[in-house]
């Protein structure tokens, strides 16, 4: 965007000529009532400009003769817009993209984060924003991207990471001027892995932000793309499985801490069982949450005991399977995050009721 082009709205009626700037976040636009108007860059789409060699109409009467005539601007003023938005040659294929962009890169531990959908294509995309929690959703965003924009969904704290480990994106893409090849309707739910926003070198540079980003593909090439992630269905399925071996019991390394009156249970296995030879993962899974239930049944009559269990961070199968277990079994227990300070980004506090 530069100074004399021709921009509209997205959030509310009304649009004129870019004047000005102010800082890198605010353009003045000239509305025609002549007063300048301030507004947000990203709240601001071009749709006449010259880096598209489409002459704006001062460029158009350059090469015309002025010619005297009683009522020029009434002719001007009486002719019907008939302005196309131009389109980016190939881009007629659906490619978005659902992007975290911290708002201070540089204290990623402590900074919020602005949660973006970039449309890169020739299509307008209305969309639903939305996280769960269970199996109900609570909508966080929704709207219209214009083509080849990115659209801001929402900013967020660190505090607020818990409730976007499951979310969902649903597009229709058309577009309103033209004709089009119809497009299916996507409902994409993703695993947002939350541990990611505590690293730094997670923020990749992208050709749509000028910031570092944490990007995730919701749409590739007209294909949505499916994500691989473990199902609360798969943890209940490793759980159920036996051992079929007839292995020996292993014995334990480690009984439980206390340190200032919080019992601590490291759950990594080989904190656990002095060899795990021959062992699946889904066996070592059972072991550890074996260990974490036991645990929970040894204190059920210790109310307001406090106990960390510190399972990694990893790919959070075990952290996602201690959280299914405490909703479903243990509902009247309260958990959290432990201390970031004193147990790092892989451990959850429970406390017994």
């Amino acid at each position: 965007m530069k100074i004399g082009d021709k921009v509209r709205f997205l959030s509310e009626v009304g649009g004129g000529i870019v004047k000005g700037f102010q800082g890198k976040d605010i353009a003045l636009v000239e509305g025609e009532d002549g007063f300048e108007i301030p507004m947000l860059v990203k709240e601001c789409v071009v749709i006449e400009t010259d880096d598209y060699n489409i002459p704006l109409k001062s460029a158009k009467k350059a090469n015309v003769p002025e010619v005297v005539d009683e009522e020029p601007e009434e002719e001007e003023e009486e002719k019907p817009v008939t302005y196309r938005a131009p389109e980016i040659k190939g881009n007629d294929v659906l490619n978005v993209y659902l992007a975290y962009v911290p708002q201070d890169v540089k204290a990623i531990s402590t900074t919020a984060f602005d949660a973006y959908l970039v449309n890169d294509s020739n299509y307008f995309i209305d969309y639903l924003y939305l996280s769960a929690e269970g199996k109900n959703w609570t909508l966080r965003s929704r709207g219209t991207v214009a083509p080849n924009m990115k659209q801001l969904l929402e900013e967020f704290e660190k505090s607020e990471l818990n409730n976007l480990e499951h979310v969902a994106v649903q597009l229709l893409a058309y577009k309103d001027d033209r004709t089009f090849l119809l497009k299916p309707a996507i409902n994409m739910e993703l695993r947002i892995d939350t541990v990611k926003f505590y690293k730094l070198h997670t923020f990749q540079q992208t050709d749509f932000f000028a910031e570092p980003a944490l990007v995730y593909d919701i749409v590739r090439d007209d294909e949505e793309v499916k994500q691989v992630f473990v199902s609360a269905d798969d943890i209940k399925e490793a759980l159920l499985q036996k051992d079929a071996s007839d292995k020996p019991k292993m014995p334990k390394k480690h009984q439980p801490k206390v340190k200032n009156d919080i019992v601590e249970v490291d759950l990594h296995i080989h904190e656990l069982l002095d060899d795990t030879a021959g062992m699946s993962n889904s066996e070592m899974l059972n072991y550890q949450l074996d260990v974490f239930r036991k645990t929970l049944d040894e204190y059920k009559n210790k109310k307001g005991q406090r106990i960390v269990f510190i399972h990694g961070k990893g790919d959070g199968v075990l952290r996602r399977a201690i959280l299914d277990e405490l909703k479903r079994k243990y509902k009247n227990y309260s958990s959290q995050d432990a201390s970031f300070r004193e147990y790092g980004f892989g451990a959850t506090m429970v406390t017994i009721h």
